[in-house]
């Protein structure tokens, strides 16, 4: 009488512990709740970098390339409320010297090539290859997926180019002709004078810039209603890495990227690639439309609310469009 009822939940139990047998194998880092630190080597030693897998899905995994540079995935964790039901395994990346990686003192690491090297590493750490990686590269993230695509694209299944042009030259010309004439004449004048005198620390600077750009090209809301994630990525932004890389100035670039220009080789990139553009953002989306013809494969995703973290202002154009990539690109072929 008691051992009958019984016998239903043990085979049950039973059940669940060779499903989950089964999940540690496919995915060690079950253990840590997809979280692991990946060993990855430079000229200057071995340090950590930080991931995190969510979902899984043999057919579709996503790596995030985030923005910055030094900037950290958190802003990426708007997608936790739609990658998952729509049954996409996706890796947050924390790229070296950024919130929860190594930070080494070794301004000789911030170079593309080097930062192209070790999502090569994180790759092969991870397991990803030509049937299931899909990159994801945001902001810097894209050039860095454009890099990456130039040099290893026979590792890629899809690219995703999202809210970055392929040209700096072109970048900056579009903040000079475009979102500085945008800004009255009066509080551009100051920010200018401010930039002139190297004095970026003055909270006058980004008091300026808050309201008459990053309200209307970063992300378009008040910014006292910004979502937690994109406060806490501003908030550990490493400066030691953008201001090399980018430069000082929130109204283009002027750091290492100034000269960065890949428009001549976009055709190379033989890939199913997605580029994401915006109508407010702070790189022109007519340029990033262009990419997509450029492309043998390309593909353009306009935003028409959205900003420079479309993710948010213009999600649901933005994720829709996506996972129909995603779901796109998985479902062919490869090579057709």
């Amino acid at each position: 009488m008691i051992d009958g009822p019984r016998q239903p939940e043990s085979r049950k139990s039973a059940s669940h512990a060779l499903e989950v047998v089964e999940i540690r194998r496919r995915h060690p880092d079950a253990f840590s709740g997809g979280a692991r630190l990946i060993p990855v080597e430079t000229a200057c030693g071995t340090f950590q970098v930080w991931t995190k897998r969510c979902g899984d899905n043999p057919r579709i995994k996503l790596l995030l390339l985030h923005g910055g540079p030094g900037a950290t995935h958190e802003y990426f964790e708007c997608f936790d409320g739609y990658l998952p039901m729509a049954g996409v395994e996706y890796y947050y990346y924390d790229q070296l010297g950024s919130h929860r990686s190594s930070q080494p003192d070794a301004p000789e690491l911030w170079e593309t090539a080097r930062f192209v090297d070790e999502v090569e590493q994180v790759r092969k750490a991870l397991g990803l290859g030509p049937d299931n990686f899909f990159l994801l590269g945001h902001s810097w993230g894209g050039i860095l997926a454009t890099e990456y695509a130039l040099r290893y694209q026979q590792h890629l299944r899809g690219l995703i180019i999202s809210n970055m042009v392929s040209s700096i030259p072109d970048y900056n010309r579009y903040a000079r002709e475009v979102l500085m004439p945008s800004i009255p004449p009066e509080v551009l004048a100051e920010v200018r004078s401010i930039e002139a005198a190297g004095d970026y620390e003055n909270p006058r600077y980004m008091g300026l810039l808050i309201p008459h750009h990053y309200e209307r090209h970063v992300l378009r809301l008040p910014h006292a209603q910004w979502p937690d994630p994109v406060l806490r990525a501003f908030a550990h932004l490493n400066a030691k890495i953008y201001i090399p890389l980018q430069g000082p100035s929130e109204l283009g670039a002027s750091g290492k990227l100034e000269h960065w220009d890949r428009t001549a080789d976009l055709p190379r990139i033989g890939v199913p690639t997605l580029t994401i553009g915006a109508a407010h953002d702070t790189m022109d989306p007519k340029h990033m439309a262009a990419m997509a013809r450029a492309l043998p494969q390309g593909r353009y995703l306009h935003c028409p609310d959205g900003s420079h973290m479309a993710m948010y202002d213009d999600q649901t154009v933005y994720v829709a469009g996506l996972l129909d990539f995603l779901r796109d690109v998985a479902g062919a072929v490869p090579g057709r």
